[in-house]
């Protein structure tokens, strides 16, 4: 039995910083919005129980890959004696501020309890999720959401349409480093969300992360001559919104030879959903 799912983008909109817990991580606010670009992951049931990853893009050894650990913590959890080979066909941007490695820990965690009919409520699984990453409860949630605590506080939202050009520039950001720096801001006040939907907010990362990587702050200024440009987690890319799609691609079409890019649409629901068999 064989099972193909995407493994969505997602952007911050905005990123506070509210403080930081004794057990090291950072509370925060967000708003998560989804994006119709994903990675793929290709499942294939087997009954030898064993976990077999292909990956032949991330050069992350397939033991510590989060799509591994998710495997195998479904397995654990639920006695499940069968197993499955999962290829990764790799899309999104490492290190970029995209959640890639998040959502593929959340489509296997979908896939597999669907493959294996291990029957575990989303609820279990976002649950189960959080153990390994804190932006995986989201792409488990499925909805463009605002988030709160270490972002796992998921209030589903509808976001108009929109589209947006998002930039790669050539850097890999370390989020471990971006949240131990001194110069991160941590106190930012709490507002709700019809605060930001009426002024705006910012990204707290943004400024610790273009002070280590210029070239992520050059590709900003470059994006800020067409429209308002932001970093999306602790980055390294930059998107800007834009009315439609031609008018993303048309910037796009400008964009300088050393940085990558794409356009994809804001969507409020999940592919991965959309995709999953409804006899799952």
């Amino acid at each position: 039995m064989r099972l193909s799912l995407p493994a969505p983008a997602k952007l911050n909109l905005f990123l506070h910083i509210t403080g930081r817990r004794k057990d090291g991580y950072h509370n925060l606010q967000t708003l998560f919005q989804l994006l119709d670009y994903s990675d793929l992951l290709d499942f294939e049931l087997n009954d030898s129980g064993r976990i077999c990853l292909i990956d032949e893009q991330t050069g992350i050894p397939p033991t510590e890959n989060l799509i591994y650990r998710a495997a195998r913590c479904l397995q654990e959890h639920t006695g499940c004696p069968q197993g499955a080979s999962i290829r990764l066909h790799k899309r999104l941007p490492m290190g970029g501020g995209l959640g890639g490695g998040s959502s593929n820990a959340a489509t296997t965690l979908v896939g597999l309890n669907a493959l294996w009919a291990t029957a575990l409520s989303k609820q279990q699984l976002m649950a189960m999720g959080e153990k390994l990453g804190a932006d995986i409860p989201l792409f488990i949630f499925g909805q463009s959401a605002w988030a709160e605590g270490i972002g796992e506080q998921l209030t589903a939202i509808e976001l108009p349409p929109a589209w947006y050009l998002v930039i790669v520039p050539d850097a890999h950001v370390s989020t471990g480093k971006i949240f131990a720096h001194q110069g991160l801001t941590r106190n930012t006040h709490p507002i709700k969300i019809r605060a930001f939907l009426e002024r705006g907010g910012r990204n707290d990362c943004q400024a610790v992360v273009e002070s280590i990587y210029p070239q992520v702050k050059e590709a900003r200024l470059w994006l800020a001559q067409f429209t308002e440009a932001r970093l999306t987690g602790t980055g390294a890319c930059l998107f800007g919104c834009f009315d439609s799609d031609t008018a993303a691609r048309s910037v796009l079409e400008q964009l300088p030879h050393q940085w990558q890019g794409f356009v994809a649409k804001g969507v409020n629901q999940s592919p991965l959903f959309q995709q999953l068999p409804s006899k799952y």
